[in-house]
């Protein structure tokens, strides 16, 4: 019988056009997440480097946080994941749903 294995990639492209690997990540013991560092992990799982739910147990982040910083990426680019900004985003995009 065949087990079903877990085909990863050993490097994606990350958001600035490098290659990131598991070794490259930000480390599990992140507690500063710039914005480079979180574009970082949202490409990794775009790239099925990681899973959300690894993402989630080695950074200790929850399904909420991780799932913003995405919807941010998504909506607004990297600048988007700036905490002084948020507001600003959000905004942007509420205005832009209403047309």
């Amino acid at each position: 019988m065949i087990e079903k294995q877990k085909l990863r990639p050993a490097q994606v492209i990350g958001p600035l056009g490098e290659p990131l690997t598991l070794d490259t990540l930000p480390p599990p013991d992140t507690t500063r997440w710039v914005v480079r560092r979180k574009a970082e992990v949202v490409a990794a799982v775009a790239g099925g480097l990681l899973t959300f739910d690894e993402v989630c147990e080695r950074y200790g982040l929850t399904l909420e946080e991780f799932a913003s910083w995405q919807r941010a990426i998504e909506r607004s680019g990297m600048p988007g994941l700036r905490v002084t900004r948020i507001q600003h985003y959000r905004s942007l995009y509420t205005r832009q749903q209403k047309y």
